[in-house]
């Protein structure tokens, strides 16, 4: 579904991004991954490469101002074109909200809502100008154009713990409608995709102590158990999804057949919140 087609993935060191960059190369795309740990992207590039697959890495920091303009640069001299941008990089920084920093707040506003803005706006030189030609040469846009944010349903139904989180999730969907309006005449489509609960790190036991560093802060991740476990059991599938399930949310609203299909938050959960 993806030949000839070339697509960025941020946060594509583990997890839903990895799933998905190796998801696209298996569908005949040209994959761009982007991870703030260079040794874990490097880890996807060589499984996708391994395959038959065609990857690029470029490890860096989404939240990063000058980033995005260097990565869709990148992105542009190794292939000439972009056909679908993924924001997908992010982590989760969680607390009650009356313990909550400026920094704890600030830091989730930046990576869920401000660096999507940031890629979507760096993308513009390269695509606007582009499919306007192609509409005035032919009547319609040649290439395919989109991209698939990620949601949460933290942001679309708040959660405790997660007034940062969930704040940057729910503004990811009104930017998603926002792109959709102002870039449809140009063919180019925005979309969101919504996870309910997804087996990563983000979301396992905090027995395991998983951490990611960002700058020079350790941030632990996971939840605890027993919220864990009543998230679960309200799930009507009665599990978590993989992160391959998750991942096909997104190859399916980056594909042909969502076409028509712009400005929707597709909910990945299980069944939650219906």
């Amino acid at each position: 579904m993806f030949k000839d087609q070339v697509v960025i993935v941020t946060g594509a060191g583990r997890g839903i991004g990895a799933a998905a960059a190796k998801l696209f190369a298996q569908h005949g795309a040209k994959v761009v991954v982007n991870d703030l740990d260079a040794a874990a992207l490097k880890s996807t590039v060589v499984e996708i490469e391994s395959a038959g697959g065609v990857a690029l890495d470029v490890p860096g920091s989404v939240t990063d101002p000058d980033f995005p303009d260097e990565l869709m640069k990148l992105s542009m001299e190794a292939f000439g074109k972009i056909n679908v941008l993924v924001n997908n990089a992010g982590y989760t920084w969680d607390g009650m909200i009356h313990k909550m920093t400026d920094e704890q707040w600030q830091a989730m506003l930046d990576v869920h809502a401000t660096a999507p803005f940031r890629m979507i706006r760096a993308l513009a030189s390269y695509w606007r100008d582009a499919a306007k030609a192609e509409i005035q040469n032919t009547g319609v846009p040649q290439q395919p154009r989109c991209i698939v944010n990620i949601s949460s349903t933290s942001g679309l139904h708040g959660n405790i713990g997660q007034a940062n989180y969930a704040t940057g999730k729910l503004g990811i969907v009104g930017l998603t409608k926002t792109i959709a309006k102002e870039w449809g005449n140009l063919g180019i489509r925005c979309n969101a995709v919504a996870f309910g609960l997804i087996d990563t790190r983000l979301t396992q036991s905090k027995h395991q102590n998983e951490r990611i560093q960002i700058g020079e802060r350790s941030i632990a991740l996971g939840i605890p158990d027993e919220i864990r476990q009543a998230a679960a059991a309200h799930i009507p599938l009665g599990r978590a999804a993989t992160p391959e399930e998750a991942a096909s949310g997104i190859l399916l609203m980056a594909s042909p057949l969502a076409a028509y299909i712009t400005g929707h938050t597709l909910e990945v959960t299980g069944g939650v919140g219906i």
